[in-house]
């Protein structure tokens, strides 16, 4: 009996302790046990925002976002002896790198691994049919570009980390992008989500679209057409700009040779030349010139000019294109035939300081501001940095460099009277729930008077003639205004215009008597066939000037273009 009696007593004394431990776990402690059990099974989840369309001026979609999954690894449920089970199902599935999905799947602490991102609905379904202990998808969006390599340049593209990487992806991101919200939801011991566990959310916040002012068919032609023409000429590269005068909407951005942001990291390069790269203007330069020494030098249309091939200042030597006999042309003539001596002869007349005034107003060393990142305002030294003859070829194009979409604005000027329209590229913003904001109206700022701009334009008409320097850019019907441009290209090898090749452009604007659209292009270092602006880039001019004036409904001109005097005899 005193044996059993100590026995019970012993038994007592333990069964005590135990039912002690009991009250202290399941009441003074069962707080904290209970914090500790929600930590493990409750686990954070990202909901990323849907990302904003980016749109042409129709609504077509040029940037999109669709559904998508994620891949995610709770590598405390894979167990050691299925990790490489894992790996051997899921990396050539994904195209992931199968050491990677090792290290993920075999982190240690923790429950929670993306192992892909912007999968495929169809490929997730796969991979959750496999069955693999942990693995298991979360809801999250992926960009995709419709039209491939349409307005690649103009729009960038979004990287694997979410954010845009270039273009106006990357310009506008923080407003496409929205903000990522969160929830907290209990997962079970073999990793699946438990539906009716505890849940906690915070929303995400959509981000905003965009609309451009973009024409995606006119983007089409005119991205068709730079490219033909970059091949035909072997050029290194070449941009198409298309712009309303009026408005200083632009309809099409195009360049090559570009790259299909689906496939971003395929290309070499992601940069938009129309803003991105500076180059010597050259002959299409000499609008401005012409606008200055018409306002401010006593300079006419018909003002008489005795031009030979070559004038020398000081020790250097100016020629024309061609070596000719002496001529004596009209200031129209000597715009119409594109004559580097008599452009110098007229600029004579006006000093360094105007000039560069007239440079400025026509907004050149300042950015457009149309959006894209990476702009370069280009090069225009003031008349107090110039050498002592930099003023001759500044006159005529060369010595200062510009982007192209600035260069575009210059012929948008003289076309819209000689008021100039901001150029712009984003025509608003769309909400959510497809409410439209029209983006601030751009700003407007008279340049030249409304007779300088009128008989430029009338001037501009003769370089489309028989003996301009582009009848390649005329058009059956319409009445055509431009000009060409050849410039040399500066050589960084001697610090001077040799062997480094040339730039050749023409801008221009039709129907010349009621300008309704400009066209500039630009081919930088043709190497097959002729350099020259009116052989390279006039016909790609006449192309997609005919593709636009179509696609706007632009009727015929119906009057007849002024008689323009080249010669003086004329």
């Amino acid at each position: 009996m005193k044996r059993l009696n100590g026995t019970l007593l012993v038994v007592a004394f333990v069964l005590s302790l135990f039912a002690g431990r009991l009250v202290q776990l399941q009441t003074i402690e069962s707080g904290k046990y209970t914090a500790q059990a929600r930590k493990q099974r409750l686990q954070p989840i990202e909901l990323p925002a849907v990302r904003g369309d980016i749109t042409d001026a129709q609504g077509n979609p040029l940037a999109m976002t669709v559904e998508a999954k994620a891949i995610v690894a709770d590598p405390s449920v894979i167990k050691p002896e299925k990790r490489q089970q894992v790996v051997a199902a899921l990396a050539p599935m994904l195209s992931l790198d199968p050491a990677t999905v090792l290290k993920r799947i075999s982190a240690p602490d923790s429950r929670f691994e993306y192992l892909a991102h912007g999968v495929r609905p169809d490929q997730a379904r796969l991979v959750m049919n496999l069955d693999l202990p942990g693995i298991r998808t979360e809801q999250e969006y992926r960009r995709e570009y419709p039209n491939d390599s349409l307005a690649a340049g103009v729009i960038g593209f979004v990287n694997a980390e979410g954010e845009g990487g270039a273009g106006l992806e990357s310009a506008l991101n923080s407003s496409l992008a929205g903000r990522d919200g969160w929830q907290r939801v209990e997962i079970s011991t073999n990793g699946q989500h438990i539906p009716m566990g505890e849940d906690q959310k915070k929303p995400p916040v959509p981000g905003k679209g965009v609309r451009l002012t973009l024409m995606r068919d006119l983007q089409f032609k005119a991205q068709q057409a730079i490219e033909k023409q970059v091949r035909a000429t072997g050029a290194r590269s070449g941009t198409v700009i298309v712009m309303e005068p009026r408005t200083g909407r632009l309809l099409a951005l195009a360049s090559a040779p570009g790259y299909n942001p689906n496939e971003y990291t395929k290309a070499k390069s992601w940069g938009s030349p129309v803003v991105q790269e500076a180059y010597e203007p050259g002959s299409t330069g000499k609008v401005i010139t012409a606008a200055a020494v018409m306002e401010k030098g006593g300079v006419r249309p018909d003002t008489p000019f005795h031009v030979p091939d070559r004038v020398k200042f000081y020790d250097t030597v100016f020629h024309d294109s061609h070596p000719h006999p002496p001529e004596d042309l009209t200031f129209a003539g000597v715009l119409a035939t594109s004559s580097n001596v008599g452009t110098i002869l007229a600029s004579q007349r006006i000093s360094p300081e105007t000039l560069y005034a007239y440079e400025r107003a026509f907004g050149f060393g300042q950015k457009t501001g149309i959006g894209l990142p990476g702009e370069t305002p280009g090069v225009l030294r003031p008349p107090s940095q110039w050498s002592g003859t930099d003023r001759y070829p500044i006159a005529f194009g060369q010595t200062l460099s510009v982007n192209a979409v600035q260069m575009a604005s210059v012929y948008a000027t003289i076309a819209n009277g000689g008021v100039r329209v901001a150029p712009n590229l984003i025509a608003g913003s769309v909400d959510e729930n497809g409410g439209f904001t029209a983006a601030s109206a751009p700003a407007q700022r008279r340049v030249v008077s409304a007779e300088t701009a009128r008989q430029i334009r009338d001037m501009l008409e003769g370089v489309t003639t028989k003996e301009g320097t582009a009848p390649l850019a005329q058009i059956p019907g319409y009445r055509v205004a431009g000009k060409t441009g050849t410039a040399e290209i500066a050589n960084p090898a001697c610090g001077c215009y040799r062997g480094a090749g040339f730039t050749a452009s023409f801008a221009g604007f039709a129907p010349a008597d009621d300008p309704q659209l400009v066209v500039q292009v630009v081919l930088q270092r043709p190497t097959k066939g002729s350099h020259f602006g009116g052989d390279a880039a006039a016909p790609v001019f006449r192309d997609v000037m005919e593709a636009a004036l179509a696609a706007r409904k632009i009727p015929p001109t119906g009057s007849r273009p002024p008689k323009v005097r080249i010669h003086v005899r004329d």
